[in-house]
């Protein structure tokens, strides 16, 4: 992927345009095709079972052991609100990097297909959309059009929000105890 200089001779850094190329993976979940930016994934590996934890929220389904590291595995359909993925054969777990606390931390996300990576070019990517989405505005980062249709490129970092999911599972503590 090529990146450009903050500056380039004198025009601010809001002015440089984007990279000229971005990969992204796409895959499926119910319907419906997402995209994922190629930098935030690990690796993707079939599923093979994970460890269920109790008490947790209906999106956290559990952890797996990557190779000695306990990594959580969030439902990516339940976290936009619908029901829980139904596992399959092509149900695999996408391994995706999140930045914390300046450390990178590895989730894994359940989803039903893993479909291609795509080689898109700046202008092809379109801004998100206002409204009209089946998930939260704030987790679209744009779409693409890919062979007449849609694809919904997801904002990793927002999508999983450290912060957030563990506000949503601090919730369900004091939801528990009361």
């Amino acid at each position: 992927m090529t990146t450009l200089p903050a500056h380039q001779q004198g025009r601010p850094a809001a002015l440089v345009e984007a990279p000229l190329t971005q990969q992204f993976l796409t895959l499926t979940l119910g319907s419906e095709l997402f995209a994922l930016p190629i930098e935030h994934i690990r690796e993707i590996i079939e599923f093979g079972g994970l460890t269920e934890i109790p008490l947790m929220p209906a999106f956290l389904r559990g952890v797996i052991n990557l190779r000695g590291a306990v990594v959580p595995v969030i439902d990516l359909a339940v976290r936009f609100g619908r029901e829980p993925t139904g596992i399959a054969k092509r149900t695999c777990i996408v391994i995706v990097e999140v930045e914390q606390a300046e450390s990178m931390q590895l989730l894994g996300i359940i989803v039903d297909a893993v479909n291609e990576v795509l080689a898109v070019e700046g202008h092809q990517l379109e801004n998100r959309p206002a409204f009209g989405a089946r998930i939260r505005a704030d987790f679209i980062a744009g779409i693409l059009k890919q062979n007449e249709q849609f694809v919904i490129v997801l904002d990793i970092p927002q999508v999983l929000s450290l912060d957030e999911l563990a506000d949503l599972v601090g919730n369900l503590d004091h939801q528990a105890a009361v």
